[in-house]
């Protein structure tokens, strides 16, 4: 339950937010404003509040049955990653320049994290502790409009990422790339790291449309078998 003091709109916003980036949401669910306030002990508002800051942020859509995970077209993860390649990658370069040493040693766990829960394949560790390496990283950043502009970019892909992360070859070649893109950090050599950051960029481009591909073809796949459904229901 939320405390008294807290300011409510805000606080319920960083908790979906948080449940965004590590893909806890998935897009068959739907929140609910009333659920919501049930949950966190408070009255319906601020949580319409807070859900309808994230419509406008473009990460959730409204539905007939509360609000859903926004799911991108192959043009829109296109479209993103091009936004992606202009930012993260100087970005980056800044933050291996300006990095502090407790940043480093922030980075450095949360990539041991990551790597621990790929070998014991734990998705939602695993999500948790790319989002915890993404965060340290940004904190080098010291444009804030910059670091907050390329973190809203990355939240949009998660309703494409748990796809990835849930295939070992890709979720492996995800976090080599990641891993690259770690040791450019330690050595600190921004040029390095804004070069292993543009591949990662095009590898991680790559296979969310080939991940987003796939679900769209199952999708169209399972719609002839839903209609048949709903004809032996109504027949």
């Amino acid at each position: 339950m939320l405390k008294p003091s807290d300011n409510l709109v805000d606080a319920i916003y960083a908790d979906l937010r948080l449940k965004l980036q590590r893909s806890a949401v998935s897009p068959t669910d739907r929140l609910v404003d009333t659920e919501i306030a049930n949950a966190h002990g408070i009255s319906r508002m601020p949580a319409r509040e807070a859900l309808l800051r994230l419509v406008s942020e473009g990460y959730l859509v409204g539905t007939t049955r509360g609000f859903a995970v926004r799911e991108l077209s192959l043009e829109d993860i296109s479209g993103l990653f091009e936004v992606r390649r202009q930012l993260e990658p100087r970005a980056a370069a800044c933050a291996a320049r300006d990095m502090t040493p407790d940043i480093e040693a922030e980075i450095t766990a949360a990539m041991n994290r990551v790597e621990r829960a790929l070998s014991e394949s734990n998705i939602p560790a695993l999500l948790a502790a790319n989002v915890d390496f993404r965060n340290a990283w940004l904190k080098a950043v010291n444009n804030p409009h910059m670091a907050a502009t390329i973190s809203r970019f990355i939240d949009y892909f998660q309703s494409v990422r748990l796809g990835t992360f849930a295939d070992p070859g890709a979720a492996y070649q995800y976090i080599d790339g990641l891993s690259r893109i770690h040791a450019a950090f330690l050595a600190h050599d921004p040029l390095m790291v804004q070069d292993r950051m543009t591949l990662f960029m095009f590898a991680a481009e790559e296979a969310y449309l080939s991940v987003r591909r796939r679900q769209l073809q199952e999708a169209e796949t399972a719609r002839p078998v839903r209609r048949r459904i709903q004809k032996r229901g109504t027949a």
